[in-house]
């Protein structure tokens, strides 16, 4: 069986580094993830936190796009609720006519923060998130009523439409308005303790074809740590140890190296969290990676799955990259 694959960056800050110096990590990145023969190069929306440096996916999707050839980049995705639709309309409209082909827009509708940056975003009611996906693309296709205040708004650039767009969900409460939309989904089973199959099940019983998609097509995001040994990869893994507990406890800081991890005194309580994250991350050499590849592809149908691996060695990061396309190759 082969997949294809895909990559889902957040641009991660490690301690001792800088976040210019994460961000050229995530173009080479995306630079060896198209000489290794990936689908696409997603980005994720981020605030407010000293540990992700993608807090402007747009502006990453353009400068990625540059940098490579073929790779199809985009969002994973745009937190709609933080945005007013015409802007993100334009903003990849824009992008469409600059990279014609290659970009895609993945839509979710959690704000990507923590509270109080959230409120410093001035944020839409997430509550309205059907009805501002409905507003984006009608202002991109310009099919309001007349009687409609939108009506005659025009999204430049204006000779081209929004890419292929993508809702992004993580409880599958968004599953069935995806398929009835007739758009791709994708679930973040790298960070989500909830069975997607329910959701793709609902998603494509609930499917109906449209201007971007004829037929259903799920992205599954899958937490990955792959190295040349188990040792090794446990070793990187580490590091995802910690950043769960210090998110449990809404704690941001940079991504901690694996030493750090190691000397940390966990509670009890922390452990917890710690085996619960462990319970969705894929850790290993590149046989048992693939072996636990494989078997999430068939228990979920999934058409493409999308490799999330957040180490804090740039170069263990790229290297787990080259290992799991080689396995799955």
């Amino acid at each position: 069986m082969k997949i294809p694959l895909s990559v889902l960056d957040l641009a991660p800050i490690g301690t001792g580094f800088t976040s210019t110096q994460a961000l050229n990590s995530t173009i080479q990145l995306a630079q060896l993830a198209e000489k290794l023969g990936y689908t696409r190069f997603w980005l994720a929306e981020h605030h407010g936190m000293p540990g992700i440096a993608s807090s402007s996916p747009e502006v990453l999707i353009a400068r990625v796009a540059a940098a490579t050839q073929r790779i199809r980049v985009g969002a994973g995705g745009i937190m709609l609720p933080n945005h007013a639709p015409l802007r993100v309309a334009e903003a990849f409209h824009t992008l469409e006519a600059l990279y014609p082909g290659r970009i895609d827009l993945g839509i979710g509708r959690a704000p990507g923060t923590d509270p109080a940056t959230s409120q410093a975003l001035r944020p839409f009611d997430a509550a309205q998130f059907p009805a501002q996906l409905r507003e984006l693309i009608s202002l991109s296709l310009e099919d309001f009523p007349e009687d409609h205040p939108f009506h005659g708004v025009k999204v430049v650039p204006n000779d081209v439409e929004l890419p292929p767009v993508w809702i992004l969900g993580s409880s599958g409460a968004s599953a069935r308005f995806a398929g009835a939309m007739g758009l791709g989904y994708g679930f973040a089973s790298h960070f989500s303790p909830v069975s997607p199959v329910p959701a793709l099940n609902a998603y494509r019983e609930a499917f109906s074809p449209s201007r971007w998609f004829e037929k259903p097509h799920v992205i599954l995001a899958v937490a990955v740590v792959c190295a040349e040994t188990e040792e090794e990869a446990e070793y990187h893994a580490r590091s995802m140890d910690l950043i769960a507990v210090r998110l449990a406890r809404g704690q941001f800081g940079l991504f901690p190296t694996p030493e750090e991890a190691e000397a940390y005194p966990y509670t009890p309580a922390d452990l917890a969290v710690v085996r619960e994250r462990r319970s969705l991350l894929i850790v290993g050499d590149p046989q048992r990676v693939r072996a636990r590849l494989l078997a999430v592809a068939e228990e979920t149908g999934a058409d493409e799955l999308m490799i999330s691996t957040m180490v804090h060695d740039p170069g263990a990061r790229l290297r787990s990259y080259e290992l799991v396309a080689e396995a799955l190759s």
